[in-house]
């Protein structure tokens, strides 16, 4: 049997969630597809999904080894239209959303250059802190920011994301520094308020395990706000503490506006995705549109800058 097609047939039922639905989608029988399945995972050795008369699951093994799979698929997608398209240029419109304030730092900025390579081109760009339905608000694309939740949707990882809990040097005076997180409930920390996107809590890594906390305050006064850019100056004049991307403070712990504190207990990046509905073949103007932003965002000088 095709190792691809096993591959393809993965894909195709993790992306729609049942071995009905994607055999439908391919015009075959559920029992083809659950063949291609079965011999898959016996290649491998491994139990991929986990499939009951209701629902399928997939395994820790099956959900990292998806995200492989939809990579391959897409250079694959890549490199035969690199090769078949020839001098067919991109054209059309392309409709992208990402958050508003990594948006406006790190996608907005890259949008003239990539419309000067691509002169039939036209885009629009969403920016917003809501998690976006890019399937039935008709988006071609996303960025997003973080831990992704499990989907339908098609995925690449284009960067590291690391988050640093910060505060400027004036506050860690008056306050104090914190040495482990369970301090931080002595301190004023700067939340994003419950109606935001993430509201997971902070990350730690207390004794090899990854922690999510969620700091109050309530001696000196909580501050909580639903937009990130308004914490990240709440920081730097010195109002408490906060849990902020490396994109964001960067330039200020540069310039020692803002000190990280509990270095030691920082958990593992997370990423920053490209996220596109779950399709065979990615039309042109999106496959390379995430090329671009992979091509910036894959250099260090890039984030530095």
């Amino acid at each position: 049997m095709d190792k691809l097609k096993q591959i393809e047939s993965f894909v195709l039922v993790a992306g729609k969630g049942s071995l009905t639905a994607a055999a439908q989608a391919e015009g075959v029988a559920p029992a083809v597809m659950g063949r291609r399945l079965d011999a898959l995972e016996a290649r491998l050795g491994v139990k991929l999904m986990l499939r009951t008369t209701r629902r399928l699951t997939l395994t820790p093994e099956g959900q990292s080894f998806l995200e492989d799979c939809q990579r391959l698929i897409a250079s694959l997608a890549d490199a035969e239209a690199a090769v078949s398209a020839g001098g067919l240029k991109a054209s059309g419109h392309l409709r992208i959303t990402a958050p508003a304030g990594f948006g406006r730092r790190h996608v907005a900025p890259l949008v003239p250059s990539f419309l000067a390579e691509h002169a039939e081109l036209s885009l629009s760009l969403n920016l917003s802190d809501r998690i976006v339905d890019i399937v039935h608000e008709g988006f071609d694309c996303a960025v997003r920011v973080g831990d992704l939740p499990d989907s339908s949707l098609v995925s690449t990882r284009l960067a590291d994301n690391r988050r640093l809990c910060v505060a400027s040097p004036g506050y860690l005076r008056r306050a104090g520094v914190p040495r482990h997180p369970d301090e931080l409930g002595r301190h004023a920390c700067l939340t994003l308020s419950s109606e935001a996107s993430q509201t997971r809590g902070w990350a730690f890594q207390i004794d090899g395990v990854v922690q999510h906390l969620r700091p109050e305050t309530r001696a000196q006064g909580r501050l909580d706000c639903s937009d990130g850019q308004v914490l990240h100056d709440w920081c730097v004049e010195g109002l408490g503490l906060a849990w902020r991307s490396t994109w964001e403070v960067e330039a200020d712990l540069a310039a020692g506006r803002l000190v990280s504190v509990l270095d030691e207990f920082a958990a593992p990046p997370n990423g920053i995705y490209a996220v596109f509905p779950q399709s065979r073949h990615l039309p042109l103007r999106t496959r390379l549109w995430v090329e671009h932003l992979r091509a910036h965002y894959g250099r260090a000088e890039y984030w530095r800058g």
